[in-house]
């Protein structure tokens, strides 16, 4: 039995840290809140603590994993963690007051605290099952057991979106919806406790790798008709939504699909709050950008990441440290990313 809450960061973090070295706290500690071990997301946060920890002077970022983005955006705002996965679509939502967010008080306001690091590239959602399954297409999913993202995270309003609007059908009535973190789905998964995957990543996945290197598995993308699906049409009108086509030929032999298939990418980012000093997310951007090629060790996809690409699908203000390294780089910042306090 695989211990997939660790499979992606144990041999990759050793590898890193090995690389960048340790370094011991001091005055200028922050907070950084992280999804679980597993997630793209894990993987881009925890590369920005420890560049940030050997790279700029006499200060660290302690990493805690677990929970759900739209809580940790909720901690930023209210002071009690400081850095957090930050998602355009999430903070639309908080600061609408809709959605998760319609029965927390003051949520619009909390919002106008959080400030923009950078933007990425998350990833694309991946949906497949076993060959064995009988499942042929989103058809074929009624009665059918589905893991589409932990409780009340982002990823699975999205995930479950894309899987209604693909298959016509409603979550909990037609087909049941698993309730458990990423890395209890992958173990669940290897014991067949669900019969549908969908994972938010880019391209290659370790844990996909994994799986259709021991299993036949399909992969289910959008069809023409699907784009007409008011579920679809709903998620593509929300920020940081792009469709994007999945290179399914990169999992090997043992994946049926010999074409491309379509599919919903999501962008996130880094953020913080906006009672973070300057210069100390000044010197953190500065320190992540130069330094990028350090972290490509802890995943191949993170080729991704550029800085070109840095405020594409951003919704947020920018923090005032990372808008001066932008500028100082040559970067034009539209007006809407700028704070005006």
């Amino acid at each position: 039995m695989k211990n997939w809450a660790m499979f992606i960061t144990s041999t990759a973090l050793a590898a890193f840290l090995a690389l960048t070295g340790v370094v011991s706290a001091s005055e200028n500690t922050f907070k950084m809140s992280v999804l679980a071990p597993g997630t793209p997301s894990n993987t881009v946060l925890s590369s920005f603590a420890e560049i940030t920890n050997q790279y700029v002077p006499e200060t660290l970022i302690e990493v805690t994993s677990g929970g759900v983005a739209t809580r940790h955006a909720l901690d930023a705002a209210r002071g009690t963690t400081d850095f957090f996965l930050s998602s355009a679509t999430i903070h639309h939502f908080m600061r609408e007051s809709m959605n998760m967010y319609q029965n927390v008080e003051e949520a619009s306001l909390l919002a106008e605290n959080l400030r923009s690091v950078l933007n990425f590239p998350i990833g694309v959602y991946s949906i497949f099952a076993y060959l064995d399954s009988g499942i042929r297409s989103m058809k074929d999913i009624k009665g059918k057991k589905i893991f589409a993202g932990p409780p009340s995270g982002g990823s699975k309003a999205i995930a479950t979106a894309l899987i209604e609007g693909m298959s016509g059908l409603k979550a909990n009535e037609d087909f049941q919806l698993v309730d458990l973190n990423w890395g209890e789905a992958a173990e669940a998964f290897e014991k067949r406790e669900f019969d549908i995957y969908v994972r938010l990543n880019n391209t290659p996945d370790p844990i996909i790798n994994s799986i259709a290197r021991d299993d036949q598995i399909r992969f289910f993308g959008l069809q023409d008709t699907d784009y007409k699906a008011p579920r679809i049409v709903e998620q593509l009108r929300l920020p940081g939504r792009t469709l994007e086509a999945i290179d399914t030929r990169v999992y090997g032999k043992n994946v049926l699909n010999k074409d491309p298939v379509q599919s919903i990418g999501s962008w996130a980012g880094i953020a913080t709050h906006k009672d973070i000093p300057k210069e100390h997310v000044y010197a953190m951007t500065k320190a992540f950008w130069e330094n990028l090629d350090k972290s490509e060790a802890l995943a191949s996809w993170m080729n991704v990441i550029r800085i070109d690409t840095a405020l594409v699908e951003m919704n947020m203000p920018l923090h005032p440290g990372a808008q001066q390294y932008y500028e100082e780089r040559g970067m034009i910042i539209p007006g809407n990313l700028v704070a005006t306090d």
